[in-house]
This record gives C-alpha cells, structure tokens and sequence, in this order.
C-alpha cells in the first residue's frame, strides 16, 4: 500500500487530493497545524480513514515527526499562505511559510530518505502567481518569472528550491506550476468564492451588494478536483519535473460575475456592485492564462471541468448551503 502526507490537508486541494488517494487505496496522512476544531472536523468528515497529524512548515522538529510517523512514499506540500491579497499585510509570515517552509519540507523529506533518496516522492505546489507581470502570453515552463506580491516572491522561492534539490540531491521532486483553480470548497475570501456566495445570496434576499475590486481583472480559471489529480500523475512518472497545469482559456471577474449571478436566476448585476479602492491589489498580475501542452503531452493530464460548469456548481452549492 502506498502512503501519502499531505500538507495542507484541510484546504480545497487537500481534501480533493486526499478524496482522490483513497480512491487509489493510499493510507492517507495529513499534517495540520494548530488545534481549529472546525477545520480538522471538516478534513475528518470528508476523508474519515485519513490520519491527521499536528505540524507546521516553520516547525522542522513537527516535520521531522510526521514524517517518521507516516513513513510516506509520496509527500505533497498544498500548504501555504495562499490569499495573495492579505501577503502584503504579512509579508514576513508569508515569506516564512510560503517560501522557507517549502525548505523546511524538504530538507525533512531528504534526511527522512537517508541514502534511498528515491523511496519518497515530493510535490510541490507552485502557483501562475509567479509569472506576475508576464513575458508572453499564454505562459509555459520556461516563461520568465516576475512576481508581483510577496505571495508570487515566495512561491518562487520554494518552485527553485524544489528544483535545486532535484539536482542536487537526485531527489524525486517535482512542481505544478498551478493556474488559478476553484471549487465549491473554496475559501469564502477568494474572489471566486465571494462572487458566487453573493450572487446566492442576494438572489435570496439575504444580502444587498457585493463589494470588490478590479473587475477587469483576467484568469485562467480551473476546477480544483482537476487540478490535484494532476499532481498525482506527476509523481507517477519515472522521471520527475515540472508542470504548467491550466486549462488554457481567460475570463474576466466581469465574466465571472455574468456567470455567477445568471447562475443565481439574476440577469443584471450591476445595481448590486459597489467599487472599494480597498480591494485593489497594489500591484496587480497581467494576463495570467497557461499552456498546459506539456501536461498533456507527458501526462496524459486535461481538464475536465469548464469555465461556467465550474462557476454553476459553485452557484448551485452556495444555494444549497443558504437552503440549509
């Protein structure tokens, strides 16, 4: 039986991830920090035969027990601070989970391995808020990265560390340079999130505006369930290395929005939205859209989850939820 740690195991890629290991009849292990009951409850619900051990990427010593405990044959490092907004706030504390931490993991893994350096398997979440400003639209594994929040910064200093260590170590350790990806399990702070909540809520009565930013704003958009199953596929390989995954099409958060409120039964948003500066990113990414060519070249890896399919779900999930 193979044996998976997951870092991060409480978020939206955790739990798909850990959803889609016990399908593949892993001993799930998935590290969580600190004692938030609900959360822990949440990831125990969903994944009930996974074992959920205390730990923090700023903590070695945690790392190095969990480790020891879950004897993993693949390690999958999700967690971060991902709210690209709030790492301006907590620059220091982004840098030191988000960057360091992915030293921490992996320095862990290697001594973990001793001289069969090859027994563990690690992936490493890397993110398209990397590319920041960008060189060339749509981007691919060899664009130049220009990060433009102290979120992207610290990505890319975990993405080269992953790399480094490969070539350094002959460590078995790859990337997925992951595009912006959504689902019903997503953070209520995220702006997919908070557009699709809103968009149920106010078709209920229950709320009377949405407040944001820059709708002008473009992604690429994908399906998160999609997205871990690609990180899976690249710790399958022989040989290990680094990977675009993004479904290659751009929308707007107008677009979004369009999709969202219709989504709800609403065919006009627009007296609903109220503009806040304050929800303005200091220094906003360009055209974030990827070429995922290798992926499915290599990988046999697409997506299988669409733009307003993806949007809809998220919808008709946040309708349930005000049902209940």
């Amino acid at each position: 039986m193979k044996r998976a740690l997951i870092t991060g195991i409480t978020g939206q890629d955790g739990l798909y991830l850990g959803e889609l290991l016990t399908s593949k009849d892993y001993e799930v292990f998935g590290l969580v920090k600190g004692h938030d009951t609900s959360a822990r409850e949440r990831a125990q619900e969903i994944l009930p035969d996974a074992k959920l051990l205390n730990g923090d990427l700023t903590d070695f010593a945690s790392l190095a027990r969990a480790l020891d405990t879950a004897q993993p044959t693949e390690v999958y490092n999700l967690a971060a601070m991902s709210f690209v907004a709030a790492s301006w706030e907590s620059a220091l504390l982004t840098a030191d989970v988000t960057a360091k931490g992915v030293l921490n993991l992996l320095e862990a893994t290697r001594q973990y391995a001793g001289s069969d350096i090859a027994k563990t398997r690690f992936c490493q979440a890397s993110s398209s808020e990397m590319f920041g400003k960008v060189r060339e639209v749509p981007q691919n594994e060899d664009t130049p990265l220009h990060p433009r929040s102290p979120y992207g910064v610290s990505k890319v200093f975990g993405h080269h560390m992953t790399i480094n260590y490969r070539e350094s170590y002959g460590m078995h350790a790859s990337s997925g340079i992951l595009f912006n990806h959504e689902s019903p399990r997503r953070g209520p702070e995220f702006v997919t999130r908070k557009v699709t909540r809103a968009a149920a809520a106010i078709s209920k009565g229950k709320q009377s505006e949405l407040v944001m930013g820059n709708i002008e704003a473009k992604r690429d958009w994908g399906f998160a369930g999609d997205y871990v199953r690609a990180m899976w596929l690249m710790l399958q390989q022989d040989t290990p290395d680094d990977y675009v995954i993004a479904t290659g099409t751009i929308h707007s958060i107008r677009e979004l929005l369009d999709t969202a409120f219709q989504a709800a039964g609403i065919d006009d948003w627009t007296p609903y939205l109220k503009q806040d500066p304050r929800f303005m990113r200091p220094a906003d990414v360009d055209q974030i859209v990827g070429d995922a060519s290798k992926a499915k070249a290599q990988l046999g890896w697409e997506p299988t989850v669409g733009f307003e399919e993806l949007i809809t779900m998220m919808v008709q999930s946040d309708l349930a939820d005000l049902e209940r």
